[in-house]
């Protein structure tokens, strides 16, 4: 879709929702997706309004897009030399076995199939990112802002809680620094919390932890293109999602580009700034269509279904350090 006058006064005000949120964040701490998504819920009736509604329809979906496609500079094939193959094996397990369990267990909870793959994408790979990406090839029905919305603050609030309690519970159960680097990587959700918690214990653990945390985010690939692939054979004839969506062709082309050549700093700092810049402000958007009422239908089992998904993985990453690596 083409950016036209059209989208300016709906993409200005997601865009400016997005600069206090990170304002927040940097002045205060919070969370800047949690922020984003919480300011923008206010402003819900922009989404309706004829003049905004295009702007933020178009923050949403494509700017969303740029951002995740962006997010490719930050990996390479040389993160799997760094884990080692036999630890990035058990980890690529566990991130499939968290979304299936997520998708078959849904129902359980309440919920439909789509909302499981959404949850357990976003616990498995990297929060709110993987969340919106997800979220982009899921078919759009009245529930479906709902359910991203719900799950972006729900993984958000959680892998705050964990940046504070997972460095505690590494201590606990024994893990050197090494050890609690793989497992904060392994188990925290979003890539900021991750650098929290790792740098809180020491330098190495905070090395390790970001590495293996980028390695997750190279799993949102592959995650999206076999979710393209099933949704696709599901979908009526001439709805269906492209195979392989045009963003995770450019996360591919980045990341090959990153394994490739030595991407400058300069540039490569440029392209990370503006990648969390769209990523903040679709999350901004997604906020503001949002309806609050919708939001309170969701319910207590969707709650319970994310924070059962991120103790299996903390399970499971566990298990694989004390019992493979």
């Amino acid at each position: 879709m083409l950016l036209t006058k059209a989208h300016f006064p709906g993409l200005l005000m997601a865009a400016l929702v997005a600069m206090s949120a990170q304002f927040i964040s940097d002045h205060y701490g919070a969370p800047v997706m949690l922020m984003a998504i919480l300011l923008g819920i206010p402003f819900q009736f922009l989404s309706t309004e004829e003049r905004t509604a295009a702007g933020i329809q178009y923050a949403s979906r494509i700017v969303l897009r740029v951002g995740v496609a962006l997010l490719g500079v930050r990996v390479s094939i040389d993160m799997l030399t760094g884990i080692g193959g036999t630890f990035a094996l058990c980890l690529a397990l566990a991130v499939a076995a968290t979304i299936g369990l997520a998708v078959l267990t849904a129902p359980l909870f309440a919920r439909d199939r789509h909302f499981g793959f959404l949850a357990g994408g976003a616990v498995a790979i990297c929060g709110a990112s993987a969340a919106m990406a997800i979220a982009s090839l899921l078919p759009s029905d009245k529930s479906s802002e709902r359910d991203l919305t719900f799950t972006v603050v729900s993984v958000t609030v959680a892998s705050t809680v964990a940046m504070i309690l997972y460095p505690i519970l590494t201590s606990l159960i024994g893990l050197d620094d090494q050890q609690a680097g793989l497992f904060l990587g392994g188990t925290i959700h979003d890539v900021a919390q991750v650098v929290g918690a790792g740098y809180s214990i020491s330098e190495e653990t905070g090395d390790v932890s970001t590495l293996v945390k980028l390695f997750r985010v190279t799993l949102l690939a592959p995650v999206v293109f076999i979710g393209a692939l099933v949704l696709r054979n599901q979908a009526p004839m001439g709805k269906a999602p492209p195979l392989l969506p045009g963003f995770v062709i450019g996360f591919l082309c980045l990341a090959a580009l990153n394994s490739t050549v030595t991407i400058p700093t300069v540039a490569n700092d440029i392209i990370n700034t503006v990648s969390r810049a769209c990523l903040v402000t679709a999350v901004a958007a997604v906020g503001m269509k949002t309806s609050v009422q919708e939001l309170r239908n969701v319910g207590g089992n969707a709650i319970a279904m994310i924070l059962s998904l991120t103790v299996f993985l903390a399970l499971l990453v566990w298990a694989a350090i004390r019992f493979v690596v």
